[in-house]
């Protein structure tokens, strides 16, 4: 069997992050987990591409099926509110959906994933889609670097790096260069 390294490649092209705003909306479902990943999207996103620290604004919900309404919220109070300078440039929506043993888990995941497409296609912001679709606890914990298992990886990590090229690739979009 073949191995590939996990997570998304870096982009060859050097992204600047520094004058980027992002929100990260997380959840408090699975909060261990939860709390790996947003802490790996941070930490890339600071140490490997000069985000500022002050420019990341963290907010929390208590599950999944509210990051939608919550991240659509907060991107329209931050462009209503006079005394931000900009509004934010990317949102990574952070959370963890674990299957039980009902039906439960695939609405919320079906309705999650439609209502954060939707946000930001309404919104014309980047969201990076970072929640988890795990059918145990063994999956993701192993996502969120954490775990015993060789494998693990913090996917957090990949959330940061996407959200950072994408903030970018936008704000250039957003003025006509391609």
């Amino acid at each position: 069997m073949a191995t590939f390294t996990k997570g998304v490649t870096p982009s060859t092209e050097k992204y600047d992050g520094s004058s980027l705003r992002v929100l990260i909306v997380h959840t408090r479902w699975n909060y261990e987990v939860v709390e790996a990943l947003v802490r790996g999207a941070t930490e890339t996103m600071t140490s490997e591409y000069n985000v500022k620290s002050e420019n990341i604004s963290i907010q929390s919900v208590s599950g999944s099926y509210e990051l939608p309404f919550a991240t659509q919220s907060l991107i329209g109070a931050s462009r209503m509110n006079v005394q931000s300078s900009q509004s934010f440039d990317v949102v990574i929506c952070i959370g963890v959906l674990i299957k039980g043993s009902t039906m439960h888990f695939e609405y919320i995941a079906e309705a999650v994933s439609q209502g954060i497409m939707r946000v930001s296609l309404d919104s014309g912001v980047p969201i990076v889609f970072g929640v988890l679709t795990c059918l145990n606890d063994e999956q993701a914990l192993e996502r969120a670097g954490l775990g015993d298992k060789e494998s693990k990886h913090n996917h957090g990590i990949d959330w940061g790096r996407c959200a950072v090229e994408m903030g970018v690739k936008n704000t250039r979009w957003m003025t006509g260069v391609i």
